[in-house]
């Protein structure tokens, strides 16, 4: 009686299974970034922001009504679009207190509210004691956190329009309008800074770990932290 070999199971890779809870360690030629939990709250944050992105398009102006079809009508935007940035709120603030810690300026790095900052976009700026997280990424985090609290403020008005004086729905209008436009710039140059200014940057929000070589080029000084080691050495 014959029987029928199975393939033995893949094992899986060591440093993702580290990657579900520990980051900042290192697991063979891989620096752990991000774990699991972390990981989930970015693309959550992520997907209900392009959720309302795609929802608000379409109401904000006709000239991107053709998107209201995707989620089946004009109609349906309008009662997806509030419950969306509500949940966006919700995502960014469990987000938020997550990452704070890891978010607060060092002295040496005011000087991104200027110049440096525009170098940064340009992918111009380099400072060998770079931390886990540089300054735009923190400026970044500090100014978005600022701009979910005056969508969801403003939003709020806009839901319930007759709560509030014509004065306040106005200046709600207006507000909504220039934080959405922003906002919808800042995530553009946020995405190509994690794909293609910095390749390797993507995978750290999708297996959680970035290569050595990623993290002595990027961050120097969260390099030195997690191995001990010079980061100009191997």
């Amino acid at each position: 009686m014959s029987s029928t070999a199975t393939p033995s199971s893949r094992p899986m890779d060591p440093a993702v299974l580290v990657a579900r809870d520990k980051e900042d360690v290192v697991v063979g030629d891989e620096v752990v970034r991000h774990k699991l939990s972390s990981r989930v709250i970015h693309w959550a944050v992520s997907v209900t922001f392009f959720v309302c992105l795609f929802t608000g398009f379409p109401i904000w102006t006709p000239f991107f009504g053709w998107m209201a079809a995707l989620f089946g009508g004009l109609s349906v935007c309008r009662v997806v679009h509030p419950w969306a940035g509500l949940a966006f709120f919700l995502a960014y603030a469990v987000m938020f207190f997550d990452w704070m810690s890891d978010m607060v300026f060092r002295p040496d790095e005011k000087g991104w509210f200027g110049p440096k900052l525009f170098r940064y976009l340009r992918w111009e700026h380099e400072d060998d004691n770079v931390g886990k997280y540089n300054g735009g990424q923190k400026f970044f985090f500090w100014t978005a956190a600022a701009g979910a609290i005056g969508l969801i403020l403003s939003g709020l008005v806009m839901w319930f329009p007759e709560s509030f004086p014509a004065l306040v729905r106005q200046f709600a209008f207006v507000l909504h309008d220039i934080t959405f436009v922003l906002f919808a710039v800042a995530i553009v140059f946020h995405i190509y800074l994690s794909t293609v200014a910095e390749p390797g940057t993507f995978r750290s929000m999708t297996r959680g770990t970035v290569t050595r070589k990623w993290a002595r080029l990027h961050h120097p000084g969260w390099y030195r932290d997690v191995t001990g080691k010079d980061s100009h050495r191997s």
